[in-house]
């Protein structure tokens, strides 16, 4: 229960950072290329962060000096962002955000997966922070309090909701953000035993990885889709849209994840993905893309716990921060990195159409090596039987 207001205020940010920072960049007057690169930075200094802040986390043995630390980061960065239109400044501030905004959920995913133990139900937690993305992205799309269509008002939402994470964070005891749990067990790698358990997860974070490759056209440039394509005032609500369809399904995946294991439920949520990136494709209309953000149950409200477990059973709860920073920062980083600066120039000379249609190419890719791993699975298990 310690954990809950923490998790609804870092989803508070969430829902004014991802929606709208694309839309904070291109109001300052970038071209949708420029908007790619400062995403792009973005996603790259959001690998930096969550390695240095789980290093320093593991290494303390306490991780809420860096959950304070990283809201502060975004304080200092969410105003000057939103007033200065030199690129070179605008990259520095938006690295700072992105240091600080990507580090957030690694450190109390760490926190959570530690206390919550083997038995626990990190869904349940997680969609709190669910629910909270809901009624956030409903309120800055309703509100007429500091609506969020100029580039300051985002920037003032973004220190706002970090300064109430911020306070969340200041007021959690410290004994539950401790590094380790007594009597939380430690995983023996995977089902393959302690010798392949390190190939296992380089493999899971590469699915991982072209996963979130795939889906870096949703996150990185869906809502310019609807505003510039569709000329659609409603990024909140096709937002809070796609979190709904997330929270019945983030709540029970505990009971998928013991039933069907966390890497075979990583390749049904990819395959979600090229789904859903077909929808867009096939369907350029608002009923469209409603469906398409229903999928969002798969591609994330199944997609994140599973991702979650997968780590957690590969990584002791010693290095359970650098652990969830390997998932975050390779398996979602990374690859979020290289989509938004290859959508941005896609989007510049072929349309929003081809940058969905393309990116189906790594769903598919993904899909491929997990029925490679698969298969190597089954050949290991019938040897040593």
């Amino acid at each position: 229960m310690h954990l809950v207001f923490p998790y609804f205020t870092t989803f508070v940010v969430y829902a004014v950072i991802t929606p709208y920072l694309p839309i904070l960049i291109r109001g300052q007057g970038y071209s949708p290329t420029m908007v790619g690169i400062l995403l792009g930075i973005f996603e790259g200094a959001g690998i930096a962060g969550p390695f240095f802040f789980g290093y320093f986390a593991d290494k303390m043995g306490q991780y809420k000096p860096g959950l304070i630390l990283v809201y502060v980061l975004l304080i200092a960065a969410g105003i000057p962002l939103a007033l200065v239109h030199q690129p070179l400044i605008s990259a520095l501030l938006i690295a700072v955000l992105g240091m600080g905004f990507r580090s957030t959920t690694p450190l109390l995913d760490a926190v959570a997966t530690i206390n919550l133990g083997k038995t626990g139900n990190y869904g349940k937690i997680r969609a709190v922070g669910s629910l909270s993305f809901i009624v956030m992205v409903l309120f800055l799309q309703l509100s007429l309090f500091l609506p969020v269509d100029t580039p300051v008002n985002i920037g003032i939402w973004i220190v706002l909701s970090s300064v109430l994470a911020l306070f969340s964070m200041i007021i959690i005891p410290g004994k539950y953000t401790g590094a380790s749990k007594s009597g939380t067990p430690t995983p023996q790698g995977t089902a393959l035993g302690r010798k392949t358990g390190l190939p296992l997860l380089a493999a899971g974070l590469l699915i991982i990885a072209l996963n979130r490759l795939a889906m870096a056209p949703v996150n990185g440039f869906l809502s310019l889709y609807v505003t510039e394509s569709l000329h659609w005032n409603a990024v909140g609500l096709v937002w809070a849209l796609a979190t709904l369809a997330e929270l019945p399904f983030m709540f029970i995946s505990n009971r998928f994840i013991r039933r069907f294991g966390a890497l075979p439920l990583l390749a049904v949520t990819t395959a979600a993905v090229g789904i859903r990136l077909g929808i867009y494709v096939l369907f350029p209309t608002k009923g469209g893309i409603i469906v398409a953000q229903l999928l969002h149950s798969f591609c994330y409200g199944i997609f994140h716990p599973a991702a979650v477990a997968f780590i957690a059973s590969c990584v002791p709860p010693e290095r359970r921060a650098l652990g969830m920073s390997l998932y975050l920062s390779l398996g979602t980083g990374l690859p979020t990195l290289v989509g938004n600066i290859l959508g941005g120039i896609i989007v510049e000379h072929l349309g929003y159409r081809a940058l969905f249609g393309s990116f189906i190419s790594f769903a598919v890719l993904a899909l491929i090596l997990y029925c490679f791993i698969h298969l190597k699975i089954r050949r290991s298990v019938a040897g040593n039987s």
